[in-house]
């Protein structure tokens, strides 16, 4: 059995494109104490939002009597200013730049990245919901030109595996193919995910 020391309940606040992910990891380790809170999926699109929003989710998990929060987002887009939050409000929050260097694993992401500059990246989720979040959004379905305009500076996709599962991979090819894009496979499974949520975990109260 694992040995998670502190009992006390620790809201996660987590982004929505997250929520299956540390579900699983959750579950294969054992990790009761935590309360996750996710907050829109879509805001991946409006990094804009993530910074306020996780302040708000802090504050209202503190009126709800957390004395422990952790903060599953990467900097997402925000310029730092999600941060600036976490160290105002005096929280943690998982290290990376996005999720596809914490899938990766930030270091091998970090070393990696001279020669995956000019790659486009799919998760899972983003996978799964390629069409939601990037293809109706940008309206490539309808305006095809759109695709050599945005792309244009991409040379390959990669899909960063968290499951083995098929369908996801043909998912994920014909996001490729839609975006005329070289299509490479990595299977990650939930990276440095894992190790923060068990982390979190472990934490005692200060």
């Amino acid at each position: 059995m694992n040995d998670h020391t502190n009992t006390k309940p620790i809201r996660v606040i987590a982004c929505g494109a997250l929520a299956r992910e540390i579900l699983a990891v959750n579950e294969l380790n054992q990790l009761t104490q935590l309360d996750v809170k996710c907050l829109p999926a879509i805001w991946h699109n409006h990094p804009e939002k993530i910074a306020p929003g996780v302040k708000e989710a802090i504050r209202s998990a503190r009126e709800e009597g957390f004395e422990q929060i952790y903060v599953a987002y990467a900097d997402c887009g925000t310029g730092g200013l999600l941060d600036i939050v976490c160290n105002e409000e005096k929280v943690e929050r998982i290290q990376g730049p996005h999720c596809y260097s914490f899938f990766a694993g930030n270091d091998l992401f970090e070393k990696k990245w001279d020669d995956d500059m000019t790659s486009f990246f799919l998760t899972d989720f983003l996978a799964r919901q390629f069409d939601t979040f990037i293809t109706k959004p940008y309206k490539l379905d309808k305006h095809p030109e759109l695709i050599e305009m945005m792309f244009h500076r991409y040379t390959k996709l990669i899909y960063l595996a968290q499951t083995e599962d098929p369908k996801l991979q043909d998912d994920a090819k014909r996001a490729a193919d839609f975006l005329s894009l070289e299509y490479e496979y990595r299977f990650t499974g939930y990276g440095d995910l894992t190790t923060a949520l068990v982390d979190a975990a472990r934490a005692q109260p200060t």
